[in-house]
């Protein structure tokens, strides 16, 4: 089986993630998305970072009807501080039957050469990475890789940053959210302070 892997905080999860993890689902031939939520790192600041498990929760309500696409709670079970190439190879050995790639956004891309061990993640895995708005010029070292698969998807420009500042200053983001998930966050008073 072939999985994407969408890695992120999804803080709070919101219709560009959903977006961007639907349409790799149908259209770049992975078989399944898997939704990672990424643990909160002991060494940051938390501020306004919801526990792991609300996150994942978040994640559950966005995508339960997508059955192509499921949350992972995966690097909850992890050391951390996790980095994406100790994931993967957790992964493959958990899953052996399974071919991991990783999704990412353009902006990734451009400061992939720091991450730890990029050179085994292009080894042993594909890169599907779709774009993102950007003022700087187009000279990425990687876009020209055999493992890197640029995907022809829609630019979804929405940041959790924004709702997070919008759901505090009482301004209406539900239209950015998937309707259980606005509810949710709602319900729970979340972001408000």
């Amino acid at each position: 089986m072939k999985i994407g892997l969408y890695f992120g905080t999804f803080n709070p999860i919101h219709i560009g993630h959903l977006i961007i993890a639907n349409h790799m689902a149908e259209y770049s031939g992975v078989d399944q998305v898997w939704m990672v939520v990424t643990p909160h790192n002991p060494l940051k600041k938390k501020e306004t970072l919801l526990d792991d498990y609300q996150r994942l929760h978040l994640v559950f309500l966005a995508f339960e009807d997508y059955p192509k696409i499921k949350p992972s709670d995966f690097e909850f079970k992890l050391a951390q501080p996790n980095y994406t190439v100790n994931t993967l190879a957790h992964l493959q050995d958990k899953f052996p039957t399974h071919e991991f790639s990783l999704i990412m956004g353009e902006d990734n891309l451009k400061t992939f050469h720091k991450w730890k061990n990029y050179d085994v993640i292009l080894k042993h895995h594909d890169v599907f990475v779709y774009p993102r708005i950007s003022s700087e010029a187009d000279n990425n070292q990687f876009k020209n890789h055999p493992k890197i698969h640029l995907i022809d998807a829609p630019v979804v420009e929405i940041s959790a940053t924004f709702i997070r500042d919008n759901i505090k200053a009482k301004k209406n983001v539900q239209p950015l959210l998937p309707s259980k998930v606005w509810e949710y966050i709602d319900h729970n008073n979340f972001y408000k302070k």
